[in-house]
């Protein structure tokens, strides 16, 4: 409830926030107002809570309140009256505290019709209760309305009020009997008497008292005015009030045991009688106040009251309850009433009141309860009263005053007989001693001189006759109201008092070494100790005057000198203990004082004498620290000697006073420097002052007490001091120099160093400005140089130690400290243009040593502004000018600023632009000042590269994320791969764009001022004054918003303007920045949604360019305008913290559709086909990367000075580790996932800061779940991703690399220390419950190392992986990771893995194929724990193992509820090692039941080869289910049964061992078709009889000439129909055929039948039906087409590869289908001319051939053929690595249109060649001279398309190698076909081999790049084209 009402009170305060209305909302949520009704509803606490929210944001009223009527639940809580019943208030709610807190609320509320109303209702309401239960809440209610009087009535509505009041008045009220006279009492002294009086008081009920005073508090304000009460009702009012105050005097002088009544009910009725009569006080002043002025009737009762009120102020006086807080505040009343009627009168009644009011003062001043140190609320309320009064009459009758004044300063000079009767000198008349506070109180608040000249005298006469060295409490009265006079700044008196105090003060001081061995009166120590040290200081804190302070600050000194000399004059007295109690005075008035003034030498001296007796006497605090107590000041310390005293000032502990301590701190703050020329005079001085007194403590034994001096002077240096420099100073030389030492480490102490006082214009506020100084004084010897030196850098230790102390400090003490520091740097970077080349050193030294300690400092706009000003400033101190030395100051502050800005860049290198544009933008700028030229070459030397740097190093500018929002940053466009950002170019030309719109923002200002606004449109006389006036900022701000809010609607549905977008937010930042220098609260609101709109849209948007501008923009606003780094960085948390909600960019982990592996499925990974999303994902996966690097600018920029943004930073890692599954699985997100886990982890170091001590637990809880999803990256297989920037995948590689480079150097956390304590505690502590993170752990240390271990293990293969994906053709073993790990080892990485995640462990053999440590591991802890691994496909090979078939295993009864595999892991447990085990096969048929039969359809001939191990007729069943699915499914099924069929002069003795299968196929075939529906059945007749018909033509032709087969061809054409429109293409069933072309069938040539070949007119199936277009078929009879589909069945997986990944690689598996013994049907590669065809055309080879067809070499059209080329030739490198195709003479390659190659004629692929399998073609794929000539323009390996053409195939065969295991279970599955590529050798195993699966990456693209050079224009592949152009004459 306390935090509500702060926030209800501050958002009342400032009604500009515009938050009322919210909170108005939130607070009418809470609960339903209650019903006005019989039995009111019970209200809730939120209720009653959020009518004090509604009360307190009610306006304040007065005049331009309004009348708006407040919310309606408080007007219907009034005018329910339900808070009157108990019924209505929560059970134990306190109902009289919540009403007396809203009833003040709702008084100060404007005045409005229905609140008037509803108060008064409510008020008549509670005045007419006669419920018992309900009286007690009405009293509360009354109570409550009383107490916050006046209350918002209007005049109708407080009428029926004021007549309800009237009647608790008697109509019998008369008029009170007059005052009585002097001498008459009411009391009478028989005790008969008093107990009348008691008795008749005791019969008042106190009830009624209670309600008189209510009625006299609500009515009093109706008193008079308009709607005020009439004349006969005012009277009835007055004289009951008057009644009341008469009754007073008689109440008050009862005495406590005249009572009957006792205890709390006595207090009760005291308090509440001396209430009412308060009341009736205020009744009765307002009352008389509305009298008439002239009439006789007026004048006596106002004579008559002010008797009454006097009268009653005498019995208060006088009352035993007088010390009741009540019986104060009646007695202020009175004398308020006395006032107040006086006052109203003019001066008629001054001199009535004079007269009995001084017996009423010196009743006052007469009471011994009074003459404390604190006199109480009526001796206050009577010198109020008697300033107000003299005040009053001083013009108006002065003598009269005079008079008054004088006779109470009478008093003064009583003398009675307590001076002379022996009873000693305490006995002074307590009269004295108030009259004396009372007079003193006078001048100070009259502040009058006349007044002063008056008193000041009689005191000044009566302390000189008393005797000084015996002082009573008379004397210290009288020296307490002198310095109290002094304080007023009236010239004479103030000289008269100091001259008096200073002179007591040292009269004590001499006394006290005279009187020494007698005992002193105690009034003469506290004089000493206690009043004139107050009195002294009491002057310091009150002069005001210039001249006067100066005065004072001398004579002040000056008695320190001589209290010091009086000290060293004393043997055996403690000099602390009399020059102590002078400091807090001295530090006050020189708390104004300017050190770095000029300051005259008297005055200097003066300063020096006292920081010497300072140090001599140890009344400094010690400046070594020390934990000691400090003990409390000693009356009288003797010390052995200086030296003991110099060393324990050094070292400590305190001896003395702590307010001492303080005050000789403020006192350094306000020394100047003791600089001299020479010590010489110190030593005459002071050996002078030896001299003059031998047997003083320095006069005896001068050389000891010089050694402890130099001891001491050494100590409080450090050691830093040669001791043979040491030796060489004099003692009293070590003194000044400790002195000096103590002043300045004393100066930094305080405020860290900054002199407050500083006025003098272009002089620093650091303190070093005074340290400095003493460096710069010439003729020092070298030892005193060394300790000024040593001083120096003491003093910046102490200045380091203030600030780390306050590193923690957040809000104004975290900008005190920033700004000490920044202050700091300053002075030393302006003190390297020092003439003294010492001091220059010096300066550099301390300044490199803050930036180490503080490398914040690197970022302030002050320091780095006045660093590059100082770079080209004219040097023009000194009356010579030294051009070698201006050549050395700027070649330093080149250098100096070289190194603080290629640091600054390092680490945060986009708010280090931003500074560096910021600085160009001010006027003060680099850029317009004429000396630019050693700037721009400072400048053009830096840049920032993603190659070498100018650090040493890994930092943060290597995070390829931090460098590209760098130049996002700078506003340049990052193109090259090789990025390097010039800073000045960079700089220059983004400092012009932000002062150009910078330039137009103050333009439209001025031009919008001068015009007096815009008129937005015409509108008539009568309208114009009903629109507000709009402002500047209001008009542009909406602007604005709208302008952004259009872009965030229009990105959703198409791109933007990008150049529009940050043209718009520039302007818009230029708006917002030109309004903060305006420092204007205008519109607050408008700026807010501006500035959150600035920060959400690029987050919106969630595209690269749309980020590249937001971080311009906020880098922008972040370095111009620090201040709002902070609201800046917390809209970017919140939008950060949005994209993770709504799964965006690096958090889009729902997309099913997250890369390759998306395009993929199911063929070779598990998971359904999705279509790819409309927004390319990788787009907001860079925008995400760009936005991190900009947060790990800013976290190093803020991590050592601001705890705020930190923690919002905390805040958004929090958010972003809160799951390891929510982030996006797509490979381009790899770099960016990293580069978070990398800000995770180097937030988490934060814990060796001591800023976030406190976080420590919070930071090692973030730290583990960094791991966690650290680790969850690698719970998926390994994949890769191609991106057009070729920059990309270096940059990821690079990010993984800086992440491992980071975790390899990461410190050890606290928990792992031993000396950590609290760590322990906490390791213990987990052991012992459950972790949020890793659940139950027994040795959290141990298993967080392993975590560690494993991260890194991984983390290293990643990095490996990228950067060989970056580098492919880099054929050194750059890799980190090198496989030296053990296998005990291995085993704790795997057990680890799969503590955290099992998919981790499963997926670690696809990062380590050949662990078989590993392997066996993961095997046993998959069979141990089954049940926990179901939804992973990728477990099941590690227990479905044909071991496990044999052995039947329990394992596989888990198979029924397992996650569906992918296809092709499905096919492989068909394979005969599996038996077709029951189990194993239902999971098989479930997977593949799961996908749709059309995406089956692939593996058709796989699936019609398990059918010679379906025993169990499951995959049959399977099939056969399918067909009934999909009419597609079943058509191509039938031809593949078809295809396998064997003619009968075709069997043989091998063909008879697959009679069961040969005879399987046609029964299958029938049971398809008998299934078929009529429909289905119809389709499939006309589709195969089309298609047969068009086969059969082969058999038609073959007995024809060669001459007339197309002619017959035409004809057989002719006689074919097409049967419907859903016949389609057998090889390409997603194309409807429309038609023959007659003309196309051409006739191939063949050894066997008549091949044909048609061209069809087809439509795409999904397509325009009117886009016709031509597809050719070769239709053939006699050849075996099976094994040219299982090639291209691989290179379309490879294809699909390929793609997947992004790789642009080109391959061509064209369609074919068996569709018969001996049948098929080919696609025709459409546009494409074989290599012999255009051999036949042209002479030349391929480079010639291109040069005609593509155009001239270098030409763009022949460059784009040159590379479509290359990366169909590198796609076909791969597969025929792969598949080993051999015949690949020059007939076998086709070249299309654009240049690409296409394999065609699969004949000879795996284990067989031509000519007998001799293998002539030893070369991988053919890579002849001809297309060497493209490929290689150089002809040496060595060009650009070479390196290209190895890096497509290395990143192809990586890519190919990542799903081995698919393509081999693909191949596998048909090694019982009876292919000729399997009837020899060892295909399968052999294929495996040509994978590598034991080798890692690298080792892999280096053997792709040796298969590739191997391949490069091999002989073998020159001699078979020979052979084949002289046997067949092919082309070569």
């Amino acid at each position: 409830m306390e935090a509500l009402n702060e926030l209800c009170d501050l958002v009342a305060a400032h009604p500009d926030l515009l938050l009322a209305d919210k909170l108005a909302w939130l607070s009418s949520r809470c609960a339903a107002a209650p019903a006005a009704a019989a039995a009111p509803q019970r209200a809730s606490r939120a209720h009653l809570h959020s009518l004090l929210a509604l009360a307190r944001l009610l306006p304040a009223g007065g005049a331009g309140a309004g009348d708006a009527a407040p919310p309606a639940p408080l007007l219907s809580f009034l005018a329910s009256h339900a808070f009157l019943s108990p019924a209505f208030w929560p059970q134990s709610f306190a109902a009289a505290p919540f009403l007396s807190r809203l009833l003040p609320l709702l008084a100060a509320a404007p005045a409005s019709p229905a609140l008037s109303s509803a108060l008064s209702a409510a008020l008549l309401a509670a005045l007419d209760v006669a419920d018992p239960a309900s009286a007690p809440l009405a009293r509360a209610f009354l109570s409550a309305a009383a107490a916050a009087a006046p209350l918002p009535l209007l005049p109708a509505d407080a009428a029926p009020v004021a007549a309800r009041l009237l009647l608790d008045f008697p109509a019998s009220e008369e008029a009170p009997a007059r005052a009585k006279g002097k001498g008459e009492d009411t009391l009478v002294e028989e005790n008969g008497g008093v107990r009348d009086v008691v008795r008749r008081f005791e019969e008042e009920d106190v009830e009624e008292l209670e309600r008189k005073e209510v009625a006299f508090r609500l009515i009093v304000h109706m008193l008079g005015g308009e709607g005020g009460l009439e004349t006969g009702q005012v009277g009835k009012v007055r004289n009951a009030a008057a009644r009341q105050v008469r009754s007073l005097t008689d109440f008050l002088k009862i005495r406590k045991r005249d009572w009957r009544e006792q205890g709390a009910q006595l207090r009760a009725r005291i308090h509440t009688k001396l209430m009412c009569c308060q009341a009736a006080v205020v009744v009765l002043v307002r009352s008389v106040s509305t009298m008439e002025t002239d009439s006789k009737s007026s004048k006596d009762m106002l004579q008559q009251t002010l008797a009454w009120f006097i009268e009653a102020t005498k019995s208060c006086i006088l009352s035993s309850w007088r010390k009741l807080k009540i019986c104060e505040e009646l007695f202020c009343t009175l004398l308020n009433g006395i006032s107040q009627i006086t006052v109203s009168r003019g001066g008629q009644l001054l001199p009535v009141l004079l007269i009995p009011l001084k017996p009423l003062v010196v009743s006052t001043c007469s009471q011994a309860d009074m003459t404390g140190s604190s006199p109480g609320a009526l001796f206050e309320a009577v010198v109020k009263l008697s300033c107000e009064i003299i005040e009053f009459g001083w013009t108006k009758d002065r003598a009269l005053v005079d008079t008054f004044v004088m006779r109470l300063a009478a008093y003064v000079r009583e003398r009675n007989d307590y001076e002379e009767d022996g009873k000693g000198k305490d006995a002074v008349p307590v009269i004295r001693l108030n009259v004396i506070r009372l007079l003193a109180e006078l001048c100070v608040c009259l502040k009058k001189w006349e007044v002063v000249d008056m008193i000041l005298p009689l005191f000044i006469e009566h302390l000189e006759e008393g005797d000084a060295s015996s002082p009573s409490s008379l004397r210290l009265r009288l020296l307490d109201a002198i310095s109290r006079v002094a304080c007023l700044g009236f010239e004479k008196s103030y000289r008269e008092s100091i001259v008096l105090m200073t002179r007591s003060y040292l009269d004590k001081v001499k006394a006290l070494g005279a009187s020494e061995n007698n005992t002193l009166p105690s009034e003469a120590t506290t004089e000493r100790t206690e009043t004139l040290p107050a009195g002294f200081l009491l002057v310091a804190a009150n002069l005001r005057s210039t001249k006067l302070r100066s005065d004072y600050r001398h004579r002040l000194l000056s008695l320190c000198s001589d209290v010091g000399l009086v000290a060293e004059s004393k043997s055996g007295r403690s000099g602390a203990d009399l020059m102590g109690p002078l400091l807090p005075a001295v530090a006050e008035i020189c708390s104004d004082f300017d050190p770095v003034s000029t300051v005259e030498p008297s005055l200097l001296k003066l300063f020096r004498n006292l920081w010497f007796y300072i140090v001599l006497f140890g009344l400094a605090p010690p400046i070594q620290k020390n934990d000691a107590p400090t003990k409390p000041v000693s009356a009288s310390l003797n010390m052995e000697s200086s030296s003991a005293i110099a060393l324990q000032a050094v070292a400590g502990p305190y001896m003395w006073n702590s307010q001492w301590s303080v005050a000789v701190q403020r006192i350094a703050q306000g020394t100047p420097p003791l600089v001299v020329s020479s010590v010489k005079w110190l030593e005459d001085e002071l050996e002078l002052n030896a001299l003059h007194n031998p047997g003083s403590r320095r006069g005896s034994g001068n050389e000891n007490s010089a050694v402890g001096q130099r001891t001491a002077l050494s100590a409080a240096l450090g050691g830093r001091v040669e001791v043979a420099a040491m030796s060489t100073i004099s003692g009293v030389k070590a003194t000044y120099l400790l002195a000096v030492a103590f002043l300045e480490i004393q100066r930094f102490s305080c405020n860290g160093g900054i002199l407050s006082a500083t006025s003098t214009l272009n002089k620093s506020n650091s303190a070093f400005s005074c340290v400095f100084e003493y460096l710069l004084t010439p003729n020092l010897t070298p030892a005193v140089t060394q300790c000024l030196t040593a001083v120096v850098h003491r003093a910046f230790e102490t200045v380091l130690s203030w600030l780390e102390d306050r590193i923690s400090d957040i809000g104004e003490g975290a900008d005190v400290r920033e700004s000490v520091l920044s202050i700091h740097a300053c002075f030393l970077i302006k003190s390297m243009s020092q003439r003294d080349e010492h001091v220059r050193d010096v300066s550099v030294k301390l300044l490199t040593q803050l930036k180490e300690k503080f490398p914040q400092v690197l970022w302030n706009s002050s320091c780095l502004d006045l660093l590059l000003i100082s770079v080209h400033n004219e040097l023009t101190s000194g009356p010579v000018s030294d051009p070698a030395w201006v050549a050395t100051v700027r070649s330093l502050y080149q250098k100096i600023a070289r190194e603080w800005l290629t640091s600054a860049l390092s680490y945060a290198p986009c708010t280090t632009q931003g500074l560096i544009q910021d600085n160009f933008c001010k006027p003060s700028g680099v850029q317009r000042t004429q000396h630019t030229a050693d700037v721009v070459s400072l400048l053009s030397e830096i840049r920032i590269c993603s190659g070498k740097n100018d650090w040493n190093g890994i930092r943060t500018a290597n995070v390829p994320a931090v460098m590209d929002s760098a130049a996002a940053a700078s506003g340049a466009k990052k193109e090259a791969p090789d990025f390097s950002l010039e800073v000045l170019s960079t700089a220059v030309v983004s400092a012009t764009v932000k002062c150009n719109h910078a330039g137009e923002i103050a333009g439209m200002r001025r031009l919008f001022s001068t015009m007096g606004g815009i008129n937005m449109g015409m509108a008539s006389p009568g309208m114009q004054s009903a629109q507000p006036h709009q402002t500047f900022d209001e008009v542009f701000v909406s602007k604005f918003v709208s302008l952004l809010q259009n872009f965030v609607v229009a990105a959703e549905k198409q791109p933007i303007d990008n150049s529009q977008f940050r043209e718009t937010c520039s302007q818009a930042t230029a708006l917002l920045l030109d309004h903060m220098m305006s420092d204007s609260r205008a519109n607050l609101e408008g700026f807010s949604q501006l500035i959150r709109l600035l920060c959400w849209c690029p987050a919106y948007i969630s595209t690269p360019d749309a980020m590249e501008t937001g971080i311009y923009i906020w880098t922008w606003l972040v370095s111009a305008a620090p201040s709002l780094g902070p609201l800046v960085l917390a809209e970017l948390v919140d939008a950060w913290l949005w994209t993770i909600d709504t799964k965006r960019g690096l958090f889009a982990s729902d997309m099913n559709y997250c890369g390759p592996d998306a395009k993929l499925r199911p063929h070779l990974i598990p998971g359904e086909p999705e279509a790819p999303p409309e927004k390319d994902p990788v787009e907001a996966i860079i925008a995400h990367r760009l936005w991190l690097g900009f947060f790990i600018d800013r976290f190093e920029v803020v991590r050592h000075d601001s705890i705020e943004q930190l923690l919002l930073l905390g805040r958004m890692l929090q958010g972003t580790m809160k799951s390891p599954t929510h982030f996006s699985r797509h490979p381009a997100a790899t770099g960016t996932f990293f580069t978070a886990m990398l800000l995770g982890l180097k937030f988490c170091s934060c814990q060796s800061q001591s800023n976030l001590q406190k976080c420590n637990m919070g930071l090692q809880l973030l730290e583990d779940r960094v791991y966690r999803a650290a680790l969850g990256w690698f719970s998926y297989a390994p994949e890769w991703y191609e991106s057009q920037n070729k920059a990309y995948a270096q940059r990821e590689a690079q990010s993984v690399s800086v992440f491992v480079h980071f975790l390899q150097n990461e410190r050890s956390s606290p928990v792992d220390s031993p000396s950590k304590s609290q760590g322990r505690e906490g390791e213990q502590n987990m052991a012992d419950q459950t972790h949020p993170v890793w659940g139950c752990v027994d040795n959290y240390a141990t298993a967080r190392e392993k975590r560690k271990q494993l991260l890194l293990t991984l983390s290293q293969n990643e990095a490996d992986r990228l950067e060989v994906w970056a580098q492919p053709i880099n054929t050194k073993d750059t890799t980190t990771f090198r496989g030296k790990i053990s296998s005990d080892k291995w085993i704790d990485h795997v057990r680890t893995a799969f503590a955290v995640d099992p998919r981790i462990a499963l997926s670690m053999p696809l990062r380590f194929p050949t662990n078989a440590t590993m392997q066996s591991e993961i095997t046993q802890l998959v069979q141990t724990r089954l049940l926990e691994l179901r939804t992973i496909p990728e477990a099941l090979p590690f227990f479905i193992t044909p071991k496990a078939v044999d052995e039947n295993s329990v394992l596989l009864q888990q198979l029924p509820h397992w996650a569906p595999c992918s296809v092709t892991q499905a096919l492989e447990f068909l394979t005969p090692p599996y038996k077709g085990h029951p189990r194993v096969m239902a999971y098989v048929l479930r997977v593949l039941e799961t996908y749709p039969p059309e995406t089956v359809t692939f593996f058709m001939p796989q699936l019609v080869q398990s059918l010679r191990y379906d025993e169990g007729k499951l995959v049959e069943g399977y099939l056969l289910g399918a067909t009934r699915r999909s009419n597609i499914f079943a058509h191509i099924l039938i031809w593949h049964l078809q295809g396998e069929y064997v003619d009968e002069s075709e069997k043989d003795a091998e063909a008879q061992k697959g009679s069961a299968f040969q005879s399987l196929l046609p029964a299958v075939k029938d049971k398809i078709i008998e299934s078929f529906t009529p429909e289905a059945r119809d389709m499939f007749e006309r589709e195969f009889d089309f298609f047969d018909k068009v086969t059969s033509i082969s058999g038609v032709l073959f007995p024809l000439p060669k001459e007339e087969r197309r002619a017959g061809i035409r004809r057989e054409l002719e006689k074919i129909t097409i049967p419907g429109d859903d016949l389609y293409l057998p090889t390409a069933t997603n194309k409807f055929v429309r038609g023959i072309q007659l003309d196309s069938g051409i006739p191939l040539q063949s050894a066997a039948k008549v091949p044909i070949m048609i061209t069809f007119n087809v439509v795409d199936r999904d397509g325009d039906p009117n886009d016709v277009k031509p597809q050719a078929c070769i239709f053939k009879v006699g050849d075996d087409c099976r094994q040219d589909v299982l090639a291209l069945q691989v290179i379309a997986l490879l294809r699909d590869v390929f793609q997947a990944v992004g790789l642009n690689l080109y391959l061509f598996p064209y369609g074919v289908l068996p569709t018969g013994p001996g049948r098929g049907i080919i696609e025709v590669v459409p546009n494409t001319r074989s290599r012999n065809q255009m051999g036949e055309t042209t002479d030349g080879g391929l480079l010639e051939i291109f040069q005609q067809d593509f155009g001239t070499v270098g030409s763009p059209s022949f460059e784009a053929a040159r590379e479509m080329f290359m990366i169909s030739s590198a796609g076909y490198a791969v597969a025929s690595l792969l598949l080993q195709p051999k015949d690949r003479h020059n007939g076998n390659l086709l070249f299309d249109s654009q240049g690409r190659l296409v394999h065609i004629d699969f004949g000879f692929i795996l284990e067989i060649s031509p000519g007998g399998n001799m293998g002539f073609e030893s070369a991988h794929f053919k890579l002849s001279h001809e297309m060497t000539q493209l490929l290689d323009p150089s002809g040496t390996m060595k060009s650009d398309t070479w390196n290209q053409f190895l890096r497509l195939c290395v990143k192809g065969y990586l890519a190919a190698r990542r799903h081995m295991n698919g393509i081999l279970t693909t191949v596998n599955l048909m090694a019982d076909s009876g292919l000729p590529c399997f009837s020899r050798g060892d295909p399968i195993n052999n294929l495996r081999k040509r994978f590598h699966p034991e080798m890692n990456e690298r080792e892999a693209a280096n053997f792709m790049v040796r298969t590739c050079v191997d391949a490069y224009n091999k002989w073998t592949t020159a001699g078979y084209d020979l052979i084949q152009y002289l046997q067949q004459g092919i082309e070569k």
